[in-house]
């Protein structure tokens, strides 16, 4: 189930007047619109609001001109004429500690509420007195991305705050605050947003201007409330569904690093004593092979042996450090952004190299199948690992790594599947975490760390084995995450 798209259909519903029957004895929402309208010409006339310069009227909103059909005692109106305020927030610079929070556009979830998490602080008296959010304000994020610009969220009086200048704070007249994020969280408030956002440099903006000339469809008041109601008990729901389906995702997760855990410690596949025995299979490698002996040697199955990952590789090394071509997209060029979170490789973000120093490229350095792909410069995505397959390489006659990426290439008596999930092991890459070098901002995964990894190696068919069956559990996995999804 996707819950984001139930969460849309539901909020769809809701201001299309199809999510709870109307009700004919309830007050038509254009003798409300009446009523907020006097509500607004005692506030401008007691001075406590001003009168819009360029106020549009509700009078002029044709059946034929307005987004979509709504129940006959509904009315659509535009958000001016029905908030008594539509204000920036404080320019002032915040801090890690002050008087009261200060609620900025991070705050404002992709669903409508706030998030007090990762806050900053004013102690401006000024601004305190003049931003000072009330109970059921709504904010409207002004600039973000494009898909998030005009997040919205009520503020519900959980801590006091303030709010920042990328956000604006409106305040509902006579209506349902409640209804009013519903609308502005549903599908066609999204599409609003997207055709009248203005675009810049990595951002886009909405001002208070094209803001207050958003359409809203208005139901009676107590349809109003039947409508909040309805959708408290849906979000609840789907917000269990969801929870759910995380739980489900990690244990998911969890249950792969398992298998990736059992199988190298000989524990996924039963042994079968006929194997050839490890020790062979390395000798034959190199003669004077001598095994690691250490703590974990008792632990493993009697035909395993221990060694060093620089044993078993016919290739291993940083990548180069290239030079880049500007308008030739022949030779693409492997960076640690190719090298997706979710598991996938992609070159679409690939920089190219420049023909001219394709003869400093060896064979050696071209990525062939059965390569590990590591992440080795960087912060968060350090340690990253993936296997490279030809089949990536799409209309490129080859590929090479730059000098953040490490590649290991193994002999051919060793299958690179499973040195792949070796090293994916939540084992190995917390190993691999505790031996970074560099600071905070800038991370290093030296080769020479990897070339004195601890490697587990079991009998070439006990390896075979051990794919097999990874595999095999790894695509059950994945069809039920599929399920999840669907």
């Amino acid at each position: 189930m996707d819950t984001k798209k139930l969460r849309q259909k539901i909020l769809d519903l809701a201001i299309h007047g199809k999510l709870v029957p109307q009700d004919p004895n309830d007050e038509p929402a254009s003798v409300l619109l009446e009523r907020i309208k006097a509500e607004k010409e005692r506030l401008i006339k007691e001075g406590k609001i001003k009168r819009s310069k360029k106020s549009g009227s509700s009078d002029t909103l044709h059946y034929e001109n307005v987004p979509f059909e709504v129940p006959s005692s509904w009315v659509w109106c535009r958000l001016e004429d029905i908030v008594c305020e539509l204000k920036y927030g404080t320019s002032e610079k915040s801090s890690s500690v002050g008087k009261i929070a200060v609620l900025r556009m991070g705050n404002i979830t992709n669903v409508g509420t706030i998030d007090y998490s990762n806050l900053v602080y004013s102690s401006n008296d000024e601004d305190i007195e003049q931003y000072s959010l009330e109970k059921d304000d709504l904010l409207f994020n002004r600039t973000n991305s494009s898909e998030w610009v005009g997040k919205t969220a009520i503020y519900k009086e959980e801590q006091p705050a303030i709010y920042a200048g990328y956000l604006i704070r409106i305040k509902p007249l006579l209506i349902s605050p409640d209804y009013l994020n519903t609308v502005m969280n549903s599908g066609y408030y999204r599409d609003w947003c997207y055709d009248v956002k203005t675009d810049a440099v990595n951002q886009s903006n909405i001002n208070a201007q094209k803001l207050s000339q958003l359409m809203i469809p208005i139901p009676p008041l107590k349809e109003q409330g039947r409508i909040v109601a309805e959708m408290d008990k849906w979000i609840s729901l789907i917000d269990i569904v969801k929870n759910g389906k995380d739980d489900l995702l990690t244990i998911i997760k969890q249950a792969k690093s398992k298998i990736l855990n059992l199988a190298i410690r000989g524990k996924l596949v039963p042994q079968d004593p006929n194997d050839e025995p490890a020790i062979e299979l390395l000798k034959r490698i190199n003669p004077d092979f001598t095994p690691c002996d250490n703590e974990h040697s008792r632990k493993l199955p009697q035909n395993w042996c221990i060694c060093r990952l620089k044993d078993l590789c016919s290739f291993l090394s940083r990548g180069k450090s290239p030079k880049y071509s500007e308008n030739d997209k022949t030779y693409p060029v492997f960076a640690q952004k190719c090298n997706f979170k979710d598991g996938g490789i992609s070159l679409e973000q690939a920089r190219f190299l420049d023909p001219s120093t394709i003869c400093k490229w060896s064979e050696t350095y071209k990525l062939r199948t059965g390569d590990i792909l590591v992440n080795s410069t960087g912060t968060g995505t350090v340690g990253r690992t993936r296997l490279f397959h030809e089949s990536y390489l799409g209309q490129y006659p080859f590929v090479v790594p730059d000098s953040h990426v490490s590649v290991i290439r193994v002999i051919d008596d060793i299958i690179p599947q499973y040195l792949y999930a070796y090293i994916s092991s939540s084992f190995i890459q917390r190993y691999l975490q505790d031996n970074l070098a560099g600071s905070t901002n800038q991370k290093e995964l030296y080769i020479g760390v990897l070339e004195n990894l601890v490697i587990f190696v079991p009998p070439f068919i006990e390896q075979q084995r051990i794919v097999q069956k990874i595999e095999e559990l790894f695509t059950s996995i994945d069809e039920i995450q599929k399920a999840l999804e669907v």
